[in-house]
């Protein structure tokens, strides 16, 4: 029986909690949130992209299949898809912009004096480039490419 943290708990000890919770309190982002705080909300996301989730479906049934370490993972109750969805669209986008800025100062700091194999002088941002797929029946608007 493992008796200690689950390997993304330890990952979860990175992040500023501290800091992001001023963040959220800031743009009032538990505001109106019944189920699902922004905390919780910022948990299963990294998980998502820990884990290479592809779909809100697949989040969802992941997470829910390992119900019994929902608890030691941060999260309080089951995830539910359309609890995310409204989760995702309702928060203010500026939470996250926020929290990206502090950890990629925490990064700069720890990495200050590494060589990384790359000659940067100038700052660095990682964009998110995912493909997504779209019906072209319910989205007339979208070209269709097959590459």
């Amino acid at each position: 029986m493992n008796v200690g943290k689950t390997l993304f708990a330890q990952i979860m000890e990175f992040v500023p909690w501290t800091s992001f919770a001023r963040i959220v309190d800031r743009y009032s982002g538990n505001a109106r949130a019944r189920r699902m705080t922004c905390a919780e909300q910022f948990r299963v996301m990294a998980f998502a992209q820990l884990t290479w989730r592809e779909s809100l479906r697949d989040i969802e049934v992941t997470l829910n299949a390992n119900a019994n370490k929902l608890y030691s993972m941060g999260l309080r109750h089951a995830i539910h898809r359309s609890t995310l969805a409204d989760a995702n669209e309702s928060r203010d986008w500026r939470i996250w912009s926020d929290l990206a800025a502090i950890l990629i100062r925490r990064a700069r700091k720890l990495y200050r004096d590494e060589d990384l194999g790359l000659d940067l002088t100038n700052t660095v941002y990682a964009l998110d480039a995912t493909t997504i797929d779209l019906c072209l029946s319910l989205f007339d608007w979208a070209p269709f490419r097959s590459t």
